[in-house]
């Protein structure tokens, strides 16, 4: 066979023809920095892979932005394929089902291989069901740990090997550190809400709210005002106040980050999918530790809970993008493909397969800590207090959450004020979102 050799504009043009010939599929999307550049990769893989789809990732913004401009979208007629939502979106995402063409039922029709007992339990109970079907598909499923600075705490006498197990060490490790002048603060976190509220009660085996955290009922009520929760936030308060702790800011705490890259703070608790940006920013030796836990609350540590996005598909497209939707998704769902993105992101890997490549590869022993998100996910069999939160207006919940917080920290309101108002205030966006949904 004869091969014609094309170079410059007319190569250029015989691809683009190439590209405008297969199937495009449109993938919303949040992820910044690193992880887009990490995602972009996957997508380009997946597109040089075979000859009939071609997926084009957009960046939207945060989680939040992401979410809006997509329900902006289908209402103008003008949604994407696909769209990464953040795990408090689910419920929000459940209720319009006019919008949404469930996984599991694409997964069918386009007659693609789908196996939902592959995927995490962990994962996948959060997106599921009360039938166990599978809504959205898992991508990013990340779950709160803790870093620290070895350097620090070499320099404050403490073992650099061993970091806190419970919020009594963080506290006395904390003071150490500032008595020896090592740094000048003990420790900040990332996601208020997310880490040191939902999954403070998850890891305590606390209700977040009622009817099984919300998974039971549309009409659930939070219940996140309980006595661990009010001594958890009245200690934050303290600790900032006495320099062991320094608030990162609203949401995902944009000034949490570089105070533990600067080597201001010695700890740092965040996403475990943060590990990337943290091993790209640390001058330092990291160390990993789990989520720290109040040792006289009975049953503690249980499990924590997942955090990051799956992708939802929405409705109004052919036939044919979304055979190109499913074989994206097969693709993305490889362990190939799964325990690459876990091991270069920290986010959890979704399938039993990718966590076991991940061991056959033997990166689990030559990046020790790595694992640290998969085994306090796994740490207990959930129990209905610990498998995650499923409310309706979550996201501005959120919202509620950070400004009752700085509310605390500014001393206008006592931990409990804070919290009983998180929980009216909170229970009057699921009310509203209920009276929607009915």
């Amino acid at each position: 066979m004869t091969r014609i050799l094309l170079t410059g504009a007319a190569a250029l043009a015989l691809t683009a023809t190439a590209a405008a010939a297969k199937t495009q599929v449109t993938w919303w999307h949040a992820m910044g920095g690193e992880l887009g550049s990490k995602l972009e990769q996957i997508v380009a893989g997946y597109n040089a892979s075979q000859e009939t789809y071609e997926v084009v990732p957009v960046y939207k913004g945060d989680y939040t932005e992401t979410m809006t401009a997509a329900i902006a979208a289908f209402r103008a007629g003008e949604q994407p394929d696909i769209v990464q939502v953040f795990e408090v979106g689910t419920g929000t995402m459940m209720a319009a089902k006019g919008a949404i063409y469930p996984v599991y039922q694409l997964m069918q029709e386009a007659g693609a291989s789908f196996d939902p007992k592959a995927y995490l339990p962990a994962v996948v109970g959060y997106y599921t069901d009360t039938d166990g079907n599978m809504l959205s598909m898992p991508f990013n499923s990340s779950t709160p740990i803790l870093y620290y600075n070895k350097d620090i705490f070499a320099a404050a006498g403490l073992d650099p090997e061993t970091a806190p197990a419970t919020w009594a060490d963080v506290e006395a490790m904390s003071k150490t550190i500032l008595a020896s002048g090592a740094a000048r603060c003990g420790f900040t976190t990332g996601w208020i809400s997310w880490v040191q509220l939902e999954n403070l009660s998850a890891w305590h085996n606390q209700p977040i709210g009622t009817d099984e955290n919300g998974f039971g009922s549309v009409e659930a009520k939070l219940t996140v005002d309980g006595p661990v929760q009010v001594r958890h936030w009245d200690n934050l308060a303290r600790w900032q106040k006495e320099g062991v702790f320094k608030y990162g800011g609203p949401g995902g705490g944009s000034d949490a980050a570089p105070a533990f890259y600067a080597g201001e703070c010695a700890m740092y608790m965040n996403s475990s999918a943060s590990r990337a940006g943290v091993m790209a920013n640390s001058q330092f030796p990291v160390g990993f530790g789990m989520m720290p836990y109040y040792d006289d609350v009975e049953g503690a540590p249980q499990n924590s809970i997942i955090g990051g996005a799956t992708l939802w598909v929405l409705r109004g497209h052919s036939e044919e993008e979304y055979k190109g939707v499913a074989d994206f998704f097969s693709y993305l769902s490889s362990p190939e493909v799964q325990a690459d993105w876990h091991q270069f992101s920290g986010y959890l890997p979704i399938t039993q397969a990718a966590y076991d490549l991940g061991k056959a590869q033997g990166y689990y022993d030559q990046n020790p800590g790595a694992d640290m998100g998969i085994r306090e996910i796994t740490l207990n069999p959930p129990t209905p207090n610990s498998k995650g939160l499923r409310f309706g207006n979550y996201v501005q919940i959120r919202t509620v959450i950070d400004e009752e917080f700085q509310s605390l920290l500014a001393g206008k309101k006592s931990s409990q004020q804070a919290l009983d108002a998180v929980v009216e205030r909170g229970n009057a966006l699921i009310e509203d979102f209920a009276d929607a949904v009915n």
